[in-house]
């Protein structure tokens, strides 16, 4: 692994030499921006393959969920579900692996890994535990995360718990949280800072409530009347003297998995639900999902939320990580801005103020347009499944060998800034964290699909990266682009997502015209959307809150003209308005509308 780290290292800094040299001569090459790097969900992390035979009848497959991010010593560290180890970063962009295992129970289905880990860090160190239903359980503690030093803090947690969390106050002191199922609220109590030992009794602090909130209900789309929803993932954040309690709901293999709130004044509440839920959601878009996450601060304090996101297609949870933009109003509103969360999205370079969007502008140049490939597996892996916004669709060639290609045509030369590349597990024969792990492409542009020039080539790259996300140091012009299979991990050669961003030529759409929520007296949780299509739109930005100055919640849209938001309270009114997206931007927004 040693080795590894060294050769990645080695590659990394030849590429920024070899970077400048291009940059001078005028040739194509990685961005190398210090002042304004972007970043594109899902994050493009190494994530493992699951560790759990039982979830592997549909095909062996990568995951992972339930991050906990925490500062410590100017670098943030991710703890996530199976990873056998845990990634730091000191920018948000670049994020290294160190394998590391703290789980204590054996068991050949698991392969001895951790999974919804709770961790948290203090001045002195940061702290993880594995979650416990069945036995005691110690946390470990580092001073040195970097060099992978561990000891245990204690030999013991006194407590079984499901889904737990820490929190350590400004005063010293601890407390826990953990919870999850359909009938227990998320609990909490204060416990010992040195010992980890319960101080005085449990409290009950929240619970779902599917008969008020429409994004507590159970289902893909809130519909599911029959079964129970799930609470979990506790997560605590301070602000300003108040206490945030974050929690899960409905179920993590739901496109409708978000983040919810409550406000108290203690850390054991009691706890007001904040008018704005769920604060992390993404209902709509390329991949979705926002739950299970944890909020944290940047180098310059800078908020965030880090969640799961879902794929489900090789079984429920079958996962990913997103990383958004965060922060607290002048009211002492949490949110999470997922609108074009799924797009090139910049990384700041300082502190911002939570009313700034850090949306780049680059749109997506080839939704649902031509493709042509070197050979497909079968009708269930249609090549324009790699260009139809759908993570949970996608090509598949029939092997994973050299030259196997797939070649996207923008409808005309565009200005192009940036290109994601999301690789499918087709046929995948691995389970765990093997090391050494990489793939190799070359990217080629065309202004008549016949004369190629290579745009990226990443033939002699050696890490892994699942969800490549390509910045380039200047915009291109061209019309066609292919990218061309060197070496892929294991299995096919399968993409999920080839997705170029960047400005087209055209005009930018109008503003949508009738645009009517409309909500019911029967079910005043849910509200049917309804708008004239736009004729040059590809897609809408549906936005809403509890008032017209706070749409914080954000559904992107392809293809349609209708649209059923089935999360809302049914206590409230609320406030929409929507925007039209096409190849050069976006249009004015609608006048804000009141659903009562």
């Amino acid at each position: 692994m040693a080795k590894l780290e060294r050769s990645h290292r080695n590659f990394w800094s030849a590429l920024k030499i070899l970077s400048l040299i291009l940059i001078c001569s005028g040739k194509l090459s990685l961005a190398q921006n210090s002042n304004r790097k972007t970043y594109c969900n899902p994050m493009n992390l190494d994530y493992g393959y699951t560790p759990l035979k039982i979830f592997t009848k549909l095909g062996k497959h990568r995951t992972t969920a339930d991050p906990s991010v925490v500062r410590f010593k100017g670098s943030n560290y991710i703890f996530s579900t199976n990873q056998q180890g845990y990634w730091w970063s000191d920018d948000l962009a670049q994020w290294k692996f160190v394998t590391r295992s703290f789980a204590v129970t054996f068991n050949p289905e698991i392969k001895n890994d951790i999974c919804c880990p709770a961790v948290f860090a203090d001045e002195k160190a940061i702290y993880v535990m594995e979650p416990s239903d069945s036995g005691y359980k110690p946390v470990w503690m580092s001073e040195d995360p970097k060099s992978n030093k561990w000891k245990k803090a204690v030999e013991a947690f006194p407590m079984f718990n499901g889904d737990p969390s820490f929190f350590k106050d400004e005063d010293g002191r601890l407390y826990f949280y953990s919870g999850t199922g359909n009938t227990e609220p998320i609990k909490g109590i204060e416990i010992d800072s040195r010992t980890f030992v319960a101080k005085g009794k449990s409290k009950d602090l929240v619970k779902l409530e599917p008969s008020r909130y429409g994004w507590h209900r159970f289902g893909e789309n809130f519909d599911d009347i029959i079964l129970q929803p799930f609470i979990e993932g506790a997560w605590m954040t301070k602000w300003k003297g108040k206490y945030y309690l974050q929690y899960a709901a409905p179920a993590t293999e739901f496109s409708t998995y978000s983040d919810g709130v409550a406000i108290g004044d203690h850390p054991l509440g009691p706890f007001t639900p904040q008018l704005h839920n769920p604060f992390s959601s993404k209902f709509g878009g390329f991949a979705r999902g926002a739950g299970h996450g944890s909020t944290f601060q940047d180098h310059w304090n800078n908020w965030w939320h880090m969640s799961s996101m879902v794929v489900a297609v090789k079984n429920n949870y079958e996962r990913r990580l997103g990383l958004w933009p965060a922060g607290f109003d002048n009211e002492g509103i949490l949110f999470a801005n997922t609108a074009f969360g799924d797009y090139p999205t910049y990384l700041p370079s300082g502190p911002i103020d939570y009313k700034q969007k850090l949306f780049t502008g680059w749109m997506l140049l080839n939704y649902n347009k031509p493709v042509q490939v070197s050979s497909t597996l079968g009708s269930a892996y249609s090549p324009n499944f790699a260009v139809d916004e759908n993570i949970k669709t996608y090509w598949s060639a029939k092997t994973g060998q050299a030259r196997e290609w797939i070649q996207t045509d923008l409808g005309e030369k565009s200005s192009i800034y940036a290109i994601q590349i999301n690789y499918a597990d087709q046929d995948a024969e691995f389970e765990g964290k093997p090391s050494g792990l990489f793939h190799q492409y070359v990217l080629y542009g065309s202004h008549d699909g016949k004369k190629w020039k290579v745009l990226v080539d990443k033939s002699r790259n050696d890490t892994d990266v699942p969800h490549d996300y390509i910045e380039l140091a200047k915009p291109v012009e061209f019309r066609f682009l292919k990218l061309e299979n060197i070496h892929i991990p294991t299995g096919k050669f399968a993409i999920s997502g080839f997705r170029v961003f960047g400005k087209g030529h055209g005009s930018l759409p109008e503003a949508v015209k009738h645009f009517q929520p409309l909500r019911t007296k029967v079910d005043r949780k849910s509200a049917w959307l309804k708008w004239q299509a736009v004729d040059n739109a590809y897609a809408y930005n549906i936005y809403y809150g509890v008032s017209p100055d706070k749409l914080y919640t954000s559904i992107m849209v392809y293809g349609g003209n209708e649209y059923f938001v089935k999360s809302l309270d049914q206590t409230i009114p609320y406030y929409f308005t929507i925007e039209a997206i096409n190849e050069q931007g976006v249009s004015p927004m609608s006048p804000v509308m009141k659903a009562d």
